[in-house]
């Protein structure tokens, strides 16, 4: 989707060289309907320029920083040599996904979607979420909940939800801890596997974390978590060892949750 409007000064903008005159460089904004951005010869690049096709050419894709927009002029002044490596990979991966989420809301909407629908349902989403991006991403690891204080029909919120957990490549961490289990009463071995049981939730884990249990060796066992972030991630584990040392005190046992594996004494 691209912006009728005009951007703002100091804003970072996407464009396409357009063209190469012995002035500077025409820039067509890609983020932008229908405008068009100047960068003077002297905002190309730092130092003396003898020839600006020695640092742009036709075609390239450029980050520029907008100096000055006067619109009864339809002219927006640009520096490309404002913009440091670090702001320009960060401006094309933003870039990036949001063409990503432009064509997920026209797999979502469909490909025919007028556009005060295509707006309506964006617009919404963008009260909750700083980017399309960000709202698909958190239909795919949230689902229907990341939905839920939308403004928009249920079948379009359903349908950015399927749309987004087919497209969507979320980022996941994982998290590991121990916990040692033991219990000398008679169900001592039940007691154990009721404790694991618990650690893995009994079914009430969210859908988007995945929690594993395996056995390390008499009496640890290994709990794994993999979650969207760090902070989720640990605050999981913490709980699943929790539960497991909850669950096996109940039943007369002893627990204790560690982060680092425990090696035999030699």
């Amino acid at each position: 989707m691209k912006y009728s409007g005009w951007p703002e000064t100091g804003e970072l903008v996407v464009g396409e060289v357009d063209e190469i005159t012995d002035f500077g460089v025409f820039v067509d904004l890609d983020e932008y309907e229908d405008k068009r951005g100047l960068c003077h010869i002297s905002e190309v690049a730092s130092g003396w320029i003898k020839n600006v096709r020695d640092h742009v050419r036709e075609g390239q894709t450029v980050v520029a920083k907008v100096l000055d927009v006067d619109e009864s002029s339809q002219q927006v002044d640009l520096s490309i040599k404002d913009v440091n490596e670090h702001q320009r990979k960060e401006k094309i991966q933003e870039w990036k996904n949001a063409r990503k989420a432009d064509n997920w809301m026209l797999l979502a909407l469909g490909e025919d979607v007028d556009d005060d629908r295509y707006e309506a349902v964006a617009n919404a989403l963008l009260v909750e979420y700083e980017s399309l991006y960000d709202a698909f991403e958190a239909a795919a690891i949230h689902g229907d909940e990341a939905l839920e204080d939308i403004d928009i029909d249920d079948a379009d919120a359903a349908a950015i939800v399927e749309t987004a957990r087919e497209n969507v490549s979320v980022p996941y961490v994982n998290v590991t801890g121990y916990v040692d289990l033991t219990c000398a009463a008679p169900d001592g071995v039940d007691a154990i596997k009721d404790a694991l049981e618990a650690a893995e939730g009994n079914g009430e884990v969210p859908e988007e974390i995945e929690l594993t249990v395996a056995y390390v060796g008499s009496p640890e066992y290994r709990l794994k978590v993999q979650a969207p972030d760090y902070k989720t991630a640990e605050d999981q584990l913490e709980a699943a060892g929790q539960r497991a040392v909850e669950a096996i005190e109940a039943a007369g046992g002893e627990g204790e949750f560690h982060r680092e594996r425990r090696e035999e004494d030699e």
